[in-house]
């Protein structure tokens, strides 16, 4: 939780510095310029961030477009899991012991009312577990663990968005990079080796920043995934052992029922040794 927040505190942080790079760039070019014979080139060249994104193209333009929403999913994702994934909203405080308790009295139907009435990770393992004790502890230690591993998987395929908009980033930066240096070296093509150096760089260093955007989205991103992903092997730990430790009267329960029903099935063998011996 704590270095989720920091990981995003440091994501801002680092886009802030990059933007106060940019407008301290921009005021020292300004400053400079009546000094300067060639100001006019080295403002134009010491552009904005802005400025620097539409030289690109609409080529250029639509791929940064697309980082931008990509890294506000991520970001909705990241806010939206800090929310989900705790482990008070996961396992309840207090729910494990009320269905205890009602499984050392024998009152199954409350327990699972107790269930019902905090819908969570923890719940749905319990109700799983609850609903097939007609069939022994075997039957329910099974239910408990395919209970488990279905939500398991739920909560893993939740957050694997964030590795996939990870994994997309850069690659869309990338295509954006290969597309600008396309264009490059066509314009080398149509000048037959007549272009100017500067004029190929321009157009060089325009498209890497389509890379550069897709790595800001990236790193954040697969960052989080890791972060979540280990909370998430914590948090269905910590249920299994809870979910198991909550039903472990119910184990008693059984055994001690199982007895029961069987002592009156039991008579008849004890009767059977009298008539032997009588004959």
């Amino acid at each position: 939780m704590r270095t989720t927040r920091l990981l995003i505190s440091l994501f801002f942080i680092v886009l802030g510095m990059g933007f106060a790079g940019e407008a301290s760039a921009q005021t020292a070019a300004t400053a400079q310029s009546p000094q300067s014979t060639t100001a006019p080139v080295d403002e134009e060249s010491s552009g904005s961030l802005l400025t620097v994104v539409l030289s690109g193209g609409w080529i250029g333009f639509l791929i940064i477009l697309l980082l931008l929403f990509l890294s506000i999913g991520a970001m909705a994702l990241a806010v939206e899991h800090m929310m989900t994934i705790r482990e008070n909203v996961l396992m309840p405080p207090g729910l494990a012991d009320q269905v205890r308790t009602h499984l050392v009295s024998g009152d199954l139907p409350s327990a699972d009312k107790a269930c019902r009435a905090e819908p969570s990770f923890l719940a749905f393992v319990l109700q799983a577990a609850l609903a097939e004790t007609d069939g022994g502890w075997p039957a329910v230690e099974k239910a408990l663990e395919d209970a488990t591993a279905e939500q398991a998987a739920r909560l893993f395929r939740k957050i694997e968005y964030l590795s996939v908009i990870g994994n997309i980033a850069p690659m869309i930066g990338l295509l954006g990079t290969v597309t600008g240096m396309i264009f490059a070296f066509q314009e080398v093509a149509a000048t037959q080796g007549a272009a100017r150096a500067a004029g190929l760089a321009e157009g060089i260093y325009t498209a890497l920043i389509t890379t550069v955007g897709g790595l800001i989205v990236a790193i954040p991103s697969l960052a989080g995934f890791a972060v979540f992903r280990n909370r998430v092997d914590q948090l269905v730990a910590e249920t299994a052992y809870v979910s198991l430790r909550a039903i472990g009267p119910l184990k008693r329960l059984r055994g001690g029922r199982q007895p029961a029903a069987a002592s009156p099935g039991a008579a008849p063998p004890s009767a059977g040794p009298p008539s032997d011996g009588g004959r």
